[in-house]
């Protein structure tokens, strides 16, 4: 029997105890961070098209560009973590982009090396076009829909995604009984893990495809892959 390690490892531990109310203004305490991320995502997205030239010559992703870009994956982590991608922490996000020992939320990427030259570029629109669809579910979408009756007016239709749903369904049982339900904490963690391996997968920090499973859980099986 095995256990394939992936190269993309999402973990978070839940805090044994949790505010109640907290999560009504976390969106507030953090527009300091979602200003910050504006500008961490527009470098994210120059360092990816760099990064796509690099090893599209060369077969490497740059050294200091990968180290950047898992910065904000991993700074972004925190913030959905700390927020409505789980509410699973009180404990405040730090501003870094390196990985800090003591927060509760944690991710990381293992550097790949030599990439492929010529899967660089289809595995980001083509290959991962699977995933995209049910990372679509997972986080929910935007889409147009035109009246029948009348062809010139549209209208933008936005539904929520699993994530969300469950997030609210959790932060409702916290509010109402004080505690976390453990297993739907699992469950969000899996979603979650599910979309971040696809992110890194679709900005070329791997050519180690996303498995089609939901590992559920804080602790990463990919940090303690074994095989039997």
């Amino acid at each position: 029997m095995s256990t394939a390690a992936y190269p993309v490892s999402v973990r978070a531990r839940l805090d044994s105890r949790l505010s109640r109310w907290l999560w009504l203004v976390k969106w507030a305490l953090l527009i300091p961070h979602y200003i910050v991320l504006v500008f961490l995502w527009v470098g994210f997205v120059g360092a990816s098209v760099v990064a796509f030239f690099a090893i599209l010559f060369t077969g490497r992703y740059p050294t200091r560009l990968f180290t950047y870009n898992v910065g904000v994956l991993r700074w972004t982590w925190r913030v959905s973590f700390y927020a409505y991608s789980g509410l699973g922490t009180d404990c405040y996000p730090p501003f870094s982009l390196a990985e800090v020992a003591d927060y509760p939320a944690h991710f990381d990427v293992q550097y790949p090396g030599r990439l492929s030259r010529g899967l660089v570029l289809v595995k980001w629109w083509l290959l991962a076009l699977p995933h995209y669809l049910i990372t679509g579910v997972l986080l929910g979408g935007v889409a147009w829909s035109t009246e029948a009756a009348n062809n010139d007016h549209a209208t933008l239709a936005s539904g929520m995604g699993l994530i969300s749903i469950l997030v609210l369904i959790a932060a409702v049982t916290l509010a109402v009984t004080g505690a976390y339900p453990r297993s739907l904490f699992d469950f969000i963690l899996g979603c979650n893990r599910w979309v971040l391996r696809v992110v890194a997968y679709a900005a070329l920090m791997t050519d180690q495809y996303p498995p089609f499973r939901l590992d559920l859980g804080g602790d990463d099986p990919s940090d303690d892959a074994v095989v039997l």
